[in-house]
């Protein structure tokens, strides 16, 4: 006898630890808080992430939207209808100052895009 998992296992994982970063793949992945559900569709090309998420009933202004290095996170504001939070970790550091986000017919889309690697190289003086 052997047993299958029925669920994909980022739905299982973050089933059971609602506050869990979730390393998203390239396809599509899915984030839970408490009892909901939603899935979180990500799409990489060569300059940025695109990260579609539905949120439906929240205004532009209900919603905070935190970039730290290779997180992103996304809550709404106490004082909305509904209430997200979300944590996403991709696998390489974002530029907060060249993303951006749009909110449309309750669907947020956040371009993030790619930091530059700095190059630490130096050139070393031979005497």
């Amino acid at each position: 006898m052997f047993f299958t998992a029925t669920h994909p296992a980022a739905v299982r994982r973050s089933t059971l630890h609602p506050n869990r970063l979730l390393s998203l793949p390239q396809t599509a992945a899915t984030a839970a808080i408490g009892a909901n559900v939603r899935c979180a569709a990500i799409e990489e090309g060569e300059q940025a992430w695109t990260l579609s998420l539905d949120v439906p009933g929240v205004a532009k202004t209900q919603l905070v939207i935190g970039i730290e290095g290779q997180i992103v996170r996304i809550e709404t504001l106490a004082d909305a209808p509904r209430q997200y939070r979300s944590a996403y970790e991709l696998p390489q550091d974002i530029d907060p100052s060249t993303s951006v986000g749009k909110l449309e017919n309750g669907v947020l889309t956040l371009t993030l895009a790619k930091k530059k690697p700095v190059s630490t190289r130096t050139r070393v003086t031979i005497n």
